[in-house]
């Protein structure tokens, strides 16, 4: 019998929900006006290039990066910027918007629009980073790290591993599912672009075992290429966790406070690894991304090829609206994604998913009080008292007592609030106290 990689300590089995994984990828189309946010990813806001009345091409630099924990920003149209605003970002503060109207679909000359796939890698280590900066290109997976970052080795660390994270544990997604089964030739290079950039010749392409169709596409093709593999792993929640997929695949524990680099490893989503291709090969930036529209509150739930920008009102409408008694619409994942109220929230490089959700579906019923059934610690991932750090911030702990239930080791993937029998929104807890130790 195969073996079937998984982590060891905690995790949950949510249903899957992947209603769309047969679901080809669509083209969205192109909405009149997209609003490009120029904080894409973790680090510092990028600098606008561009004024109001300049015309722009699919493509085009709109936002540099300033600084080296930074993303440069993309027109995802062609068209005449019309409006450069602040408004509320996802952290609270204000952040800078790009409003761009929509005129034809003028691409940049520079970008290889063909369905050629290329094969050689005819570039050196320097090259290749410099393409992947160059392309705006960041973990697609929902962390947004400037990728470039995590293609060069710190000084004094080797990479022995490239783990492609294929895992999509999220109930409902199948954005990479789907890119898995129709680009698998594209990531298999993509997956070698960066073993190149790294020096590295061993790249695994983790799947969680519920993917069939891309277990099989990419397992075939990776018969082709030398350095490549495939390994199954097992239906867990969250498996796709840096952490828990570096355990499955090596057995090694990535202590608190190191990061994969200390392991010899790097982790890479499978979008991210798709986006590499294109920039190195294609010249093509990071303006566009798969995202899965889903739910019961959807009426045509579909993965959609999605320009960055495009508000969540008219992929809606796109997938035929939303039904009756719709109460929650979720950015991500049930798990770990973010309920919205405007539905003219733009869609970024971080979209995965649009969630629509009745009010029967989703909602739970009020906290009670704790049972002392020990649970939350049980399917703790980290290993961490979920109950323990809740009481530390409800009754003011100290940040000490914080950093010793080693509260910034959560990974905020929610088993411990799913698994509660009283529905204390234990997770909620666990992000302040998190927001605490940072604030020291």
């Amino acid at each position: 019998m195969t073996r079937k990689y998984t982590f060891s300590m905690g995790g949950i089995h949510p249903d899957k929900f992947k209603i769309t994984s047969n679901c080809p990828i669509e083209d969205a189309g192109l909405p009149e006006m997209v609003y490009i946010p120029v904080k894409q990813h973790i680090g510092s806001s990028a600098k606008i290039m561009v004024n109001k009345g300049d015309k722009v091409k699919v493509g085009t630099l709109i936002a540099d990066a300033d600084g080296i924990v930074s993303s440069d920003v993309h027109s995802s149209v062609s068209g005449e910027v019309i409006k450069i605003e602040d408004v509320a970002g996802s952290t609270g503060y204000e952040e800078k918007m790009i409003t761009i109207k929509v005129e034809g679909d003028e691409w940049e000359e520079s970008i290889d629009r063909s369905d050629k796939i290329i094969k050689e890698i005819n570039f050196t280590p320097e090259e290749i980073v410099k393409k992947i900066r160059e392309a705006g290109i960041v973990g697609m997976g929902g962390a947004g790290y400037p990728t470039p970052i995590k293609t060069s080795l710190p000084e004094g660390k080797k990479a022995d591993i490239l783990i492609v994270n294929g895992i999509e544990c999220e109930p409902f997604l199948t954005a990479d599912d789907r890119l898995m089964v129709e680009r698998a030739e594209q990531i298999i290079i993509g997956a070698r672009i960066i073993n190149k950039a790294l020096g590295i010749q061993n790249a695994i392409i983790a799947i969680d075992e519920n993917k069939p169709n891309a277990i099989a596409t990419l397992t075939a093709l990776c018969k082709l290429y030398i350095g490549v593999n495939v390994r199954v792993c097992k239906t867990k929640y969250p498996q796709g966790g840096e952490k828990q997929l570096i355990k499955a695949i090596t057995g090694k524990e990535l202590p608190s406070g190191k990061l994969p680099f200390d392991m010899g490893c790097v982790v890479q989503n499978v979008a991210t690894v798709h986006a590499v291709y294109e920039a190195v090969m294609k010249n093509k930036p990071l303006f566009e991304r798969i995202v899965t529209v889903s739910g019961d509150g959807i009426e045509y739930p579909s993965n959609y090829r999605v320009r960055v920008g495009t508000p969540i009102s008219y992929l809606i409408d796109r997938a035929g609206g939303m039904n009756e008694n719709v109460s929650k619409i979720i950015l991500g994942g049930p798990m770990m994604g973010n309920a919205i109220v405007n539905h003219s929230a733009p869609t970024t490089k971080l979209t995965s998913g649009v969630l629509l959700f009745k009010e029967d579906k989703i909602s739970k019923k009020e906290a009670s009080a704790c049972i002392r059934c020990g649970k939350c610690t049980q399917v703790c991932p980290a290993g961490l008292r979920p109950f323990a750090i809740k009481q530390a911030v409800v009754y003011s702990g100290p940040t000490d007592e914080l950093r010793k239930l080693h509260a910034g080791d959560c990974i905020e993937c929610g088993c411990c609030a799913y698994s509660c029998p009283a529905n204390i929104p234990l997770l909620d807890y666990c992000k302040i106290a998190k927001q605490e130790i940072r604030k020291k």
